[in-house]
C-alpha cells in the first residue's frame, strides 16, 4: 500500500528558509550591504543628469565645465554601481552554493532516517522526484534567485525612496501607477501554491509510473500488461499536461499585467510633471530625474516578475523537500534488549489496506539455529510475514518478538544486530567493491571480504582487474546477479543471529543459486535462517517447513512429516517430484 509523504506548510517553509539564511548570516549581511551601496551609487547618475539638464537650461556660468564635471560624476558612479553589483552577485552565488549543499545534505540525512515502514511504502517516483527535481529546483533558486531577487528588492526600495525625497507629489503619482502590480501579484499568489503543488504531484506520479513499469518490464511482458501500463502512462501524462496548463494560464495573466503596470509610472510622471513645470512648481531637471528613476524601476520589477513565477515552483519544491521533517520517527520504546535468539509470532493479523487481512491469526515459533522454510502460493502472505519478523511493519494485532522484545519496538540499529531481511531488491553504491562491502563493517579486512564473496559464489572477483578496488560502473558492471551476491555477502559480513531470505537468490541462474544457497547454509551454520522458499528443493533441505495458505499457517513440520500427512505440501512435492498431472517441474516456484 503506497503512502504519500507530507508537504511542509508555508510557515514551515519560511522557518526553514530563515534557518538557512541564519546559517550563513555573514554572507547575507554582505550581500545586503553591497547591494545597498550599489543601489545608492545607481541613484546618483539620474540626479546628476537632472542637474545637467537644469544647468544647460539656465545657461549661466561655465556651462561646459559644469556639464563635463557632472558627466564625469555620472560615469564614476555608474562604474561603481557595476562593480558593487557584480561583487554582490559573486557573494550571493557563493552563499547559494553553500546553502544548496546544506539542503541536499539535510534531505539525504532525513531520507536515510525514514522509518523502514514508511520508506518501504512510499512510491519510488515520489522519492525520485523529491530527491532529484525538487532538490535541484531549490538548489538552483538559492544559487541564482536569492542574489538576483535581493539585488532587485534593494534597488527598488532605494529608487522608491529617492523619487519620494526628490519630489513627494511626483513620487506618489508614480507609485499610484504601480497599484496594478500589487493587484496582479495578489491574484496570482492566491492561486499559485495549489496549482504548483498539483503540478509537482502529477510529475511525481508520472515518474512512479515510468519507474515501476521499467522495473517490472519482464513481469509486464510475461503477463501481457503492455496496454494497461501504456494506458496508465498516458493517464499520468495527461495529468501532468493539465497541471502544467493550469500554471501556464496563471502566467499568461501575470506577465502582461506586470508589463503594462511597469510602463505606466514614467508616463504618469511625465504628464503630471509637465503640468507642474508649466505652473512653475518643479524644474524640468526634477521631472527628468523622477522619470529616469521610475524608468530604472522597471529593471528590478522585471527581475522580480521573472522570478516570482519560478519562486512559486521553488516554494512548492522547498515544501516537498522540507516535508520529510514531518514524517514521524519510530523510536525504540522497549526498555530491555532482546535476551536470546528465539523468534515468536503470536496471533498476528495484518492488513495493508485496513480492510482485508493478509495474515490471519498466525502463530509460529522459530527455534534458534534452525533453518525454517516458509512456502505458499502467490499472495499467501509469505513476504508479509518476513517483513513483520524483520520489523519493517507492525502487526495490526498480535505480536512478533525476538528474545522476548517486540521486534516493532526495537530501534533499527539494535534490531539489525539480531535480524536481517534479504530480498531480491538491493542497491549497489558508487565506489569500489570494497566500499560496498564495508558498509556493514568498516573495519573488515580484505581476507574477510574475499571470504564472504567466496561464500556466496562470487568467484568473478578473482577475474576483475584491481579486484576489491575495482570501481563499480567504471571498471566492473554489477548486474542483477552480481549485485545480489554483493548484497548476500554484506549479510554474511554483518553476522546477525537470524537471516531472513526472501527470494534472495532469485536473480541467479538455477545452478548458481543452488551453489549460493549451499555456501550460505555452510557459512550461516549455527545461525537461524528463515527462507521464503520459491523452489521446493530449498524447502526439502530445511529443518522445518511452514505452509501458508490465504494468510493462515495451515501446516508446520519436517519434510517427511508433511509429505506423510498428505496435505497441501505433499501435493506440491509430489507434483514437483514426479512431474505428473501436467505440472511443469521447471516452473516449480510456489
Amino acid at each position: 500500500m503506497s503512502a504519500a509523504l507530507p508537504v511542509a506548510r508555508t510557515a514551515g517553509v519560511r522557518s526553514a528558509a530563515w534557518g538557512d539564511l541564519r546559517a550563513d548570516r555573514g554572507a547575507v549581511a554582505g550581500l545586503i550591504m553591497l547591494n545597498s551601496l550599489a543601489s545608492a551609487a545607481g541613484l546618483v547618475g539620474p540626479w546628476l543628469l537632472g542637474r545637467i539638464v537644469d544647468t544647460v537650461r539656465d545657461g549661466s556660468g561655465d556651462v561646459l565645465g559644469t556639464v563635463d564635471r557632472l558627466a564625469l560624476g555620472v560615469l564614476v558612479f555608474t562604474i561603481a554601481q557595476t562593480v558593487l553589483t557584480r561583487w554582490a552577485l559573486g557573494v550571493g552565488y557563493r552563499f547559494g552554493e553553500r546553502t544548496a549543499a546544506r539542503v541536499r545534505e539535510r534531505f539525504l540525512s532525513r531520507t536515510l532516517a525514514l522509518p523502514p515502514s514508511v520508506a518501504e511504502h512510499v512510491p519510488a517516483g515520489e522519492m525520485i522526484a523529491r530527491g532529484s527535481t525538487d532538490v535541484s529546483v531549490v538548489a538552483m533558486t538559492l544559487r541564482l534567485a536569492v542574489p538576483e531577487v535581493v539585488v532587485a528588492i534593494v534597488q527598488a526600495l532605494f529608487i522608491i525612496v529617492a523619487v519620494l525625497v526628490l519630489d513627494p507629489l511626483l513620487g506618489l503619482c508614480g507609485l499610484a501607477c504601480l497599484l496594478g502590480v500589487g493587484v496582479a501579484l495578489r491574484w496570482y499568489l492566491r492561486r499559485a501554491r495549489p496549482a504548483y503543488l498539483a503540478q509537482a504531484a502529477a510529475g511525481a506520479q508520472l515518474a512512479d509510473v515510468v519507474t515501476s513499469t521499467a522495473k517490472g518490464a519482464r513481469t509486464v511482458e510475461m503477463l501481457g500488461l503492455e496496454r494497461r501500463r501504456a494506458e496508465a502512462a498516458e493517464a499520468a501524462i495527461a495529468d501532468v499536461r493539465a497541471a502544467r496548463l493550469r500554471t501556464l494560464r496563471l502566467r499568461t495573466v501575470l506577465f502582461p499585467s506586470f508589463d503594462i503596470s511597469v510602463a505606466l509610472p514614467p508616463a504618469g510622471v511625465l504628464l503630471v510633471g509637465g503640468a507642474l513645470h508649466a505652473n512653475g512648481l518643479v524644474s524640468i531637471g526634477v521631472v527628468v530625474t523622477a522619470t529616469v528613476y521610475l524608468r530604472q524601476l522597471a529593471g528590478p520589477l522585471d527581475t522580480l516578475t521573472l522570478w516570482v513565477e519560478q519562486l512559486q515552483g521553488a516554494a512548492v519544491s522547498y515544501a516537498r523537500v522540507e516535508g520529510l521533517a514531518k514524517v514521524p520517527r519510530e523510536e525504540s520504546r522497549a526498555a530491555a534488549v532482546p535476551e536470546g535468539d528465539r523468534i515468536e509470532v503470536r496471533g498476528v493479523h495484518y492488513s495493508y489496506d485496513g480492510e482485508r487481512d493478509v495474515l490471519r491469526g498466525v502463530d509460529l515459533v522459530v527455534r534458534p539455529g534452525e533453518r525454517l522454510a516458509v512456502i505458499g502460493t502467490s499472495g499467501a502472505g509469505k513476504s508479509t510475514l518476513a517483513r513483520l519478523m524483520a520489523g519493517l511493519d507492525r502487526p495490526d494485532s498480535g505480536s512478533v518478538t525476538v528474545g522476548g522484545a517486540s521486534v516493532a519496538d526495537l530501534s533499527p540499529d539494535l534490531l539489525r544486530e539480531h535480524v536481517v531481511l534479504v530480498t531480491q531488491e538491493h542497491h549497489v553504491f558508487g565506489g569500489t567493491v570494497r566500499d560496498n562491502l564495508r558498509l556493514v563493517r568498516p573495519e573488515a579486512s580484505d581476507e574477510e571480504l574475499r571470504g564472504v564473496l567466496a561464500a556466496v559464489g562470487a568467484s568473478w572477483i578473482d577475474d576483475v582487474p584491481h579486484g576489491l578496488d575495482a570501481g563499480v560502473g567504471a571498471e566492473i558492471s554489477l548486474d542483477g546477479a552480481r549485485a545480489q551476491q554483493v548484497a548476500l555477502a554484506r549479510v554474511v559480513l554483518a553476522g546477525p543471529h537470524t537471516v531472513i531470505l526472501d527470494e534472495a537468490t532469485a536473480l541467479l541462474d538455477p545452478r548458481t543459486a543452488r551453489d549460493a544457497e549451499r555456501s550460505l547454509a555452510a557459512v550461516l551454520r549455527g545461525r537461524t535462517v528463515i527462507a521464503i522458499a520459491h523452489r521446493l528443493q530449498t524447502a526439502h533441505d530445511a529443518d522445518r517447513i511452514a505452509v501458508l495458505e490465504a494468510g493462515e499457517l495451515v501446516e508446520l513440520g519436517t519434510h517427511d512429516e508433511l509429505v506423510g500427512s498428505g496435505g497441501h505440501y505433499a501435493k506440491l512435492w509430489r507434483a514437483w517430484h514426479t512431474g505428473h498431472d501436467g505440472y511443469d517441474p521447471s516452473a516449480s516456484r510456489v
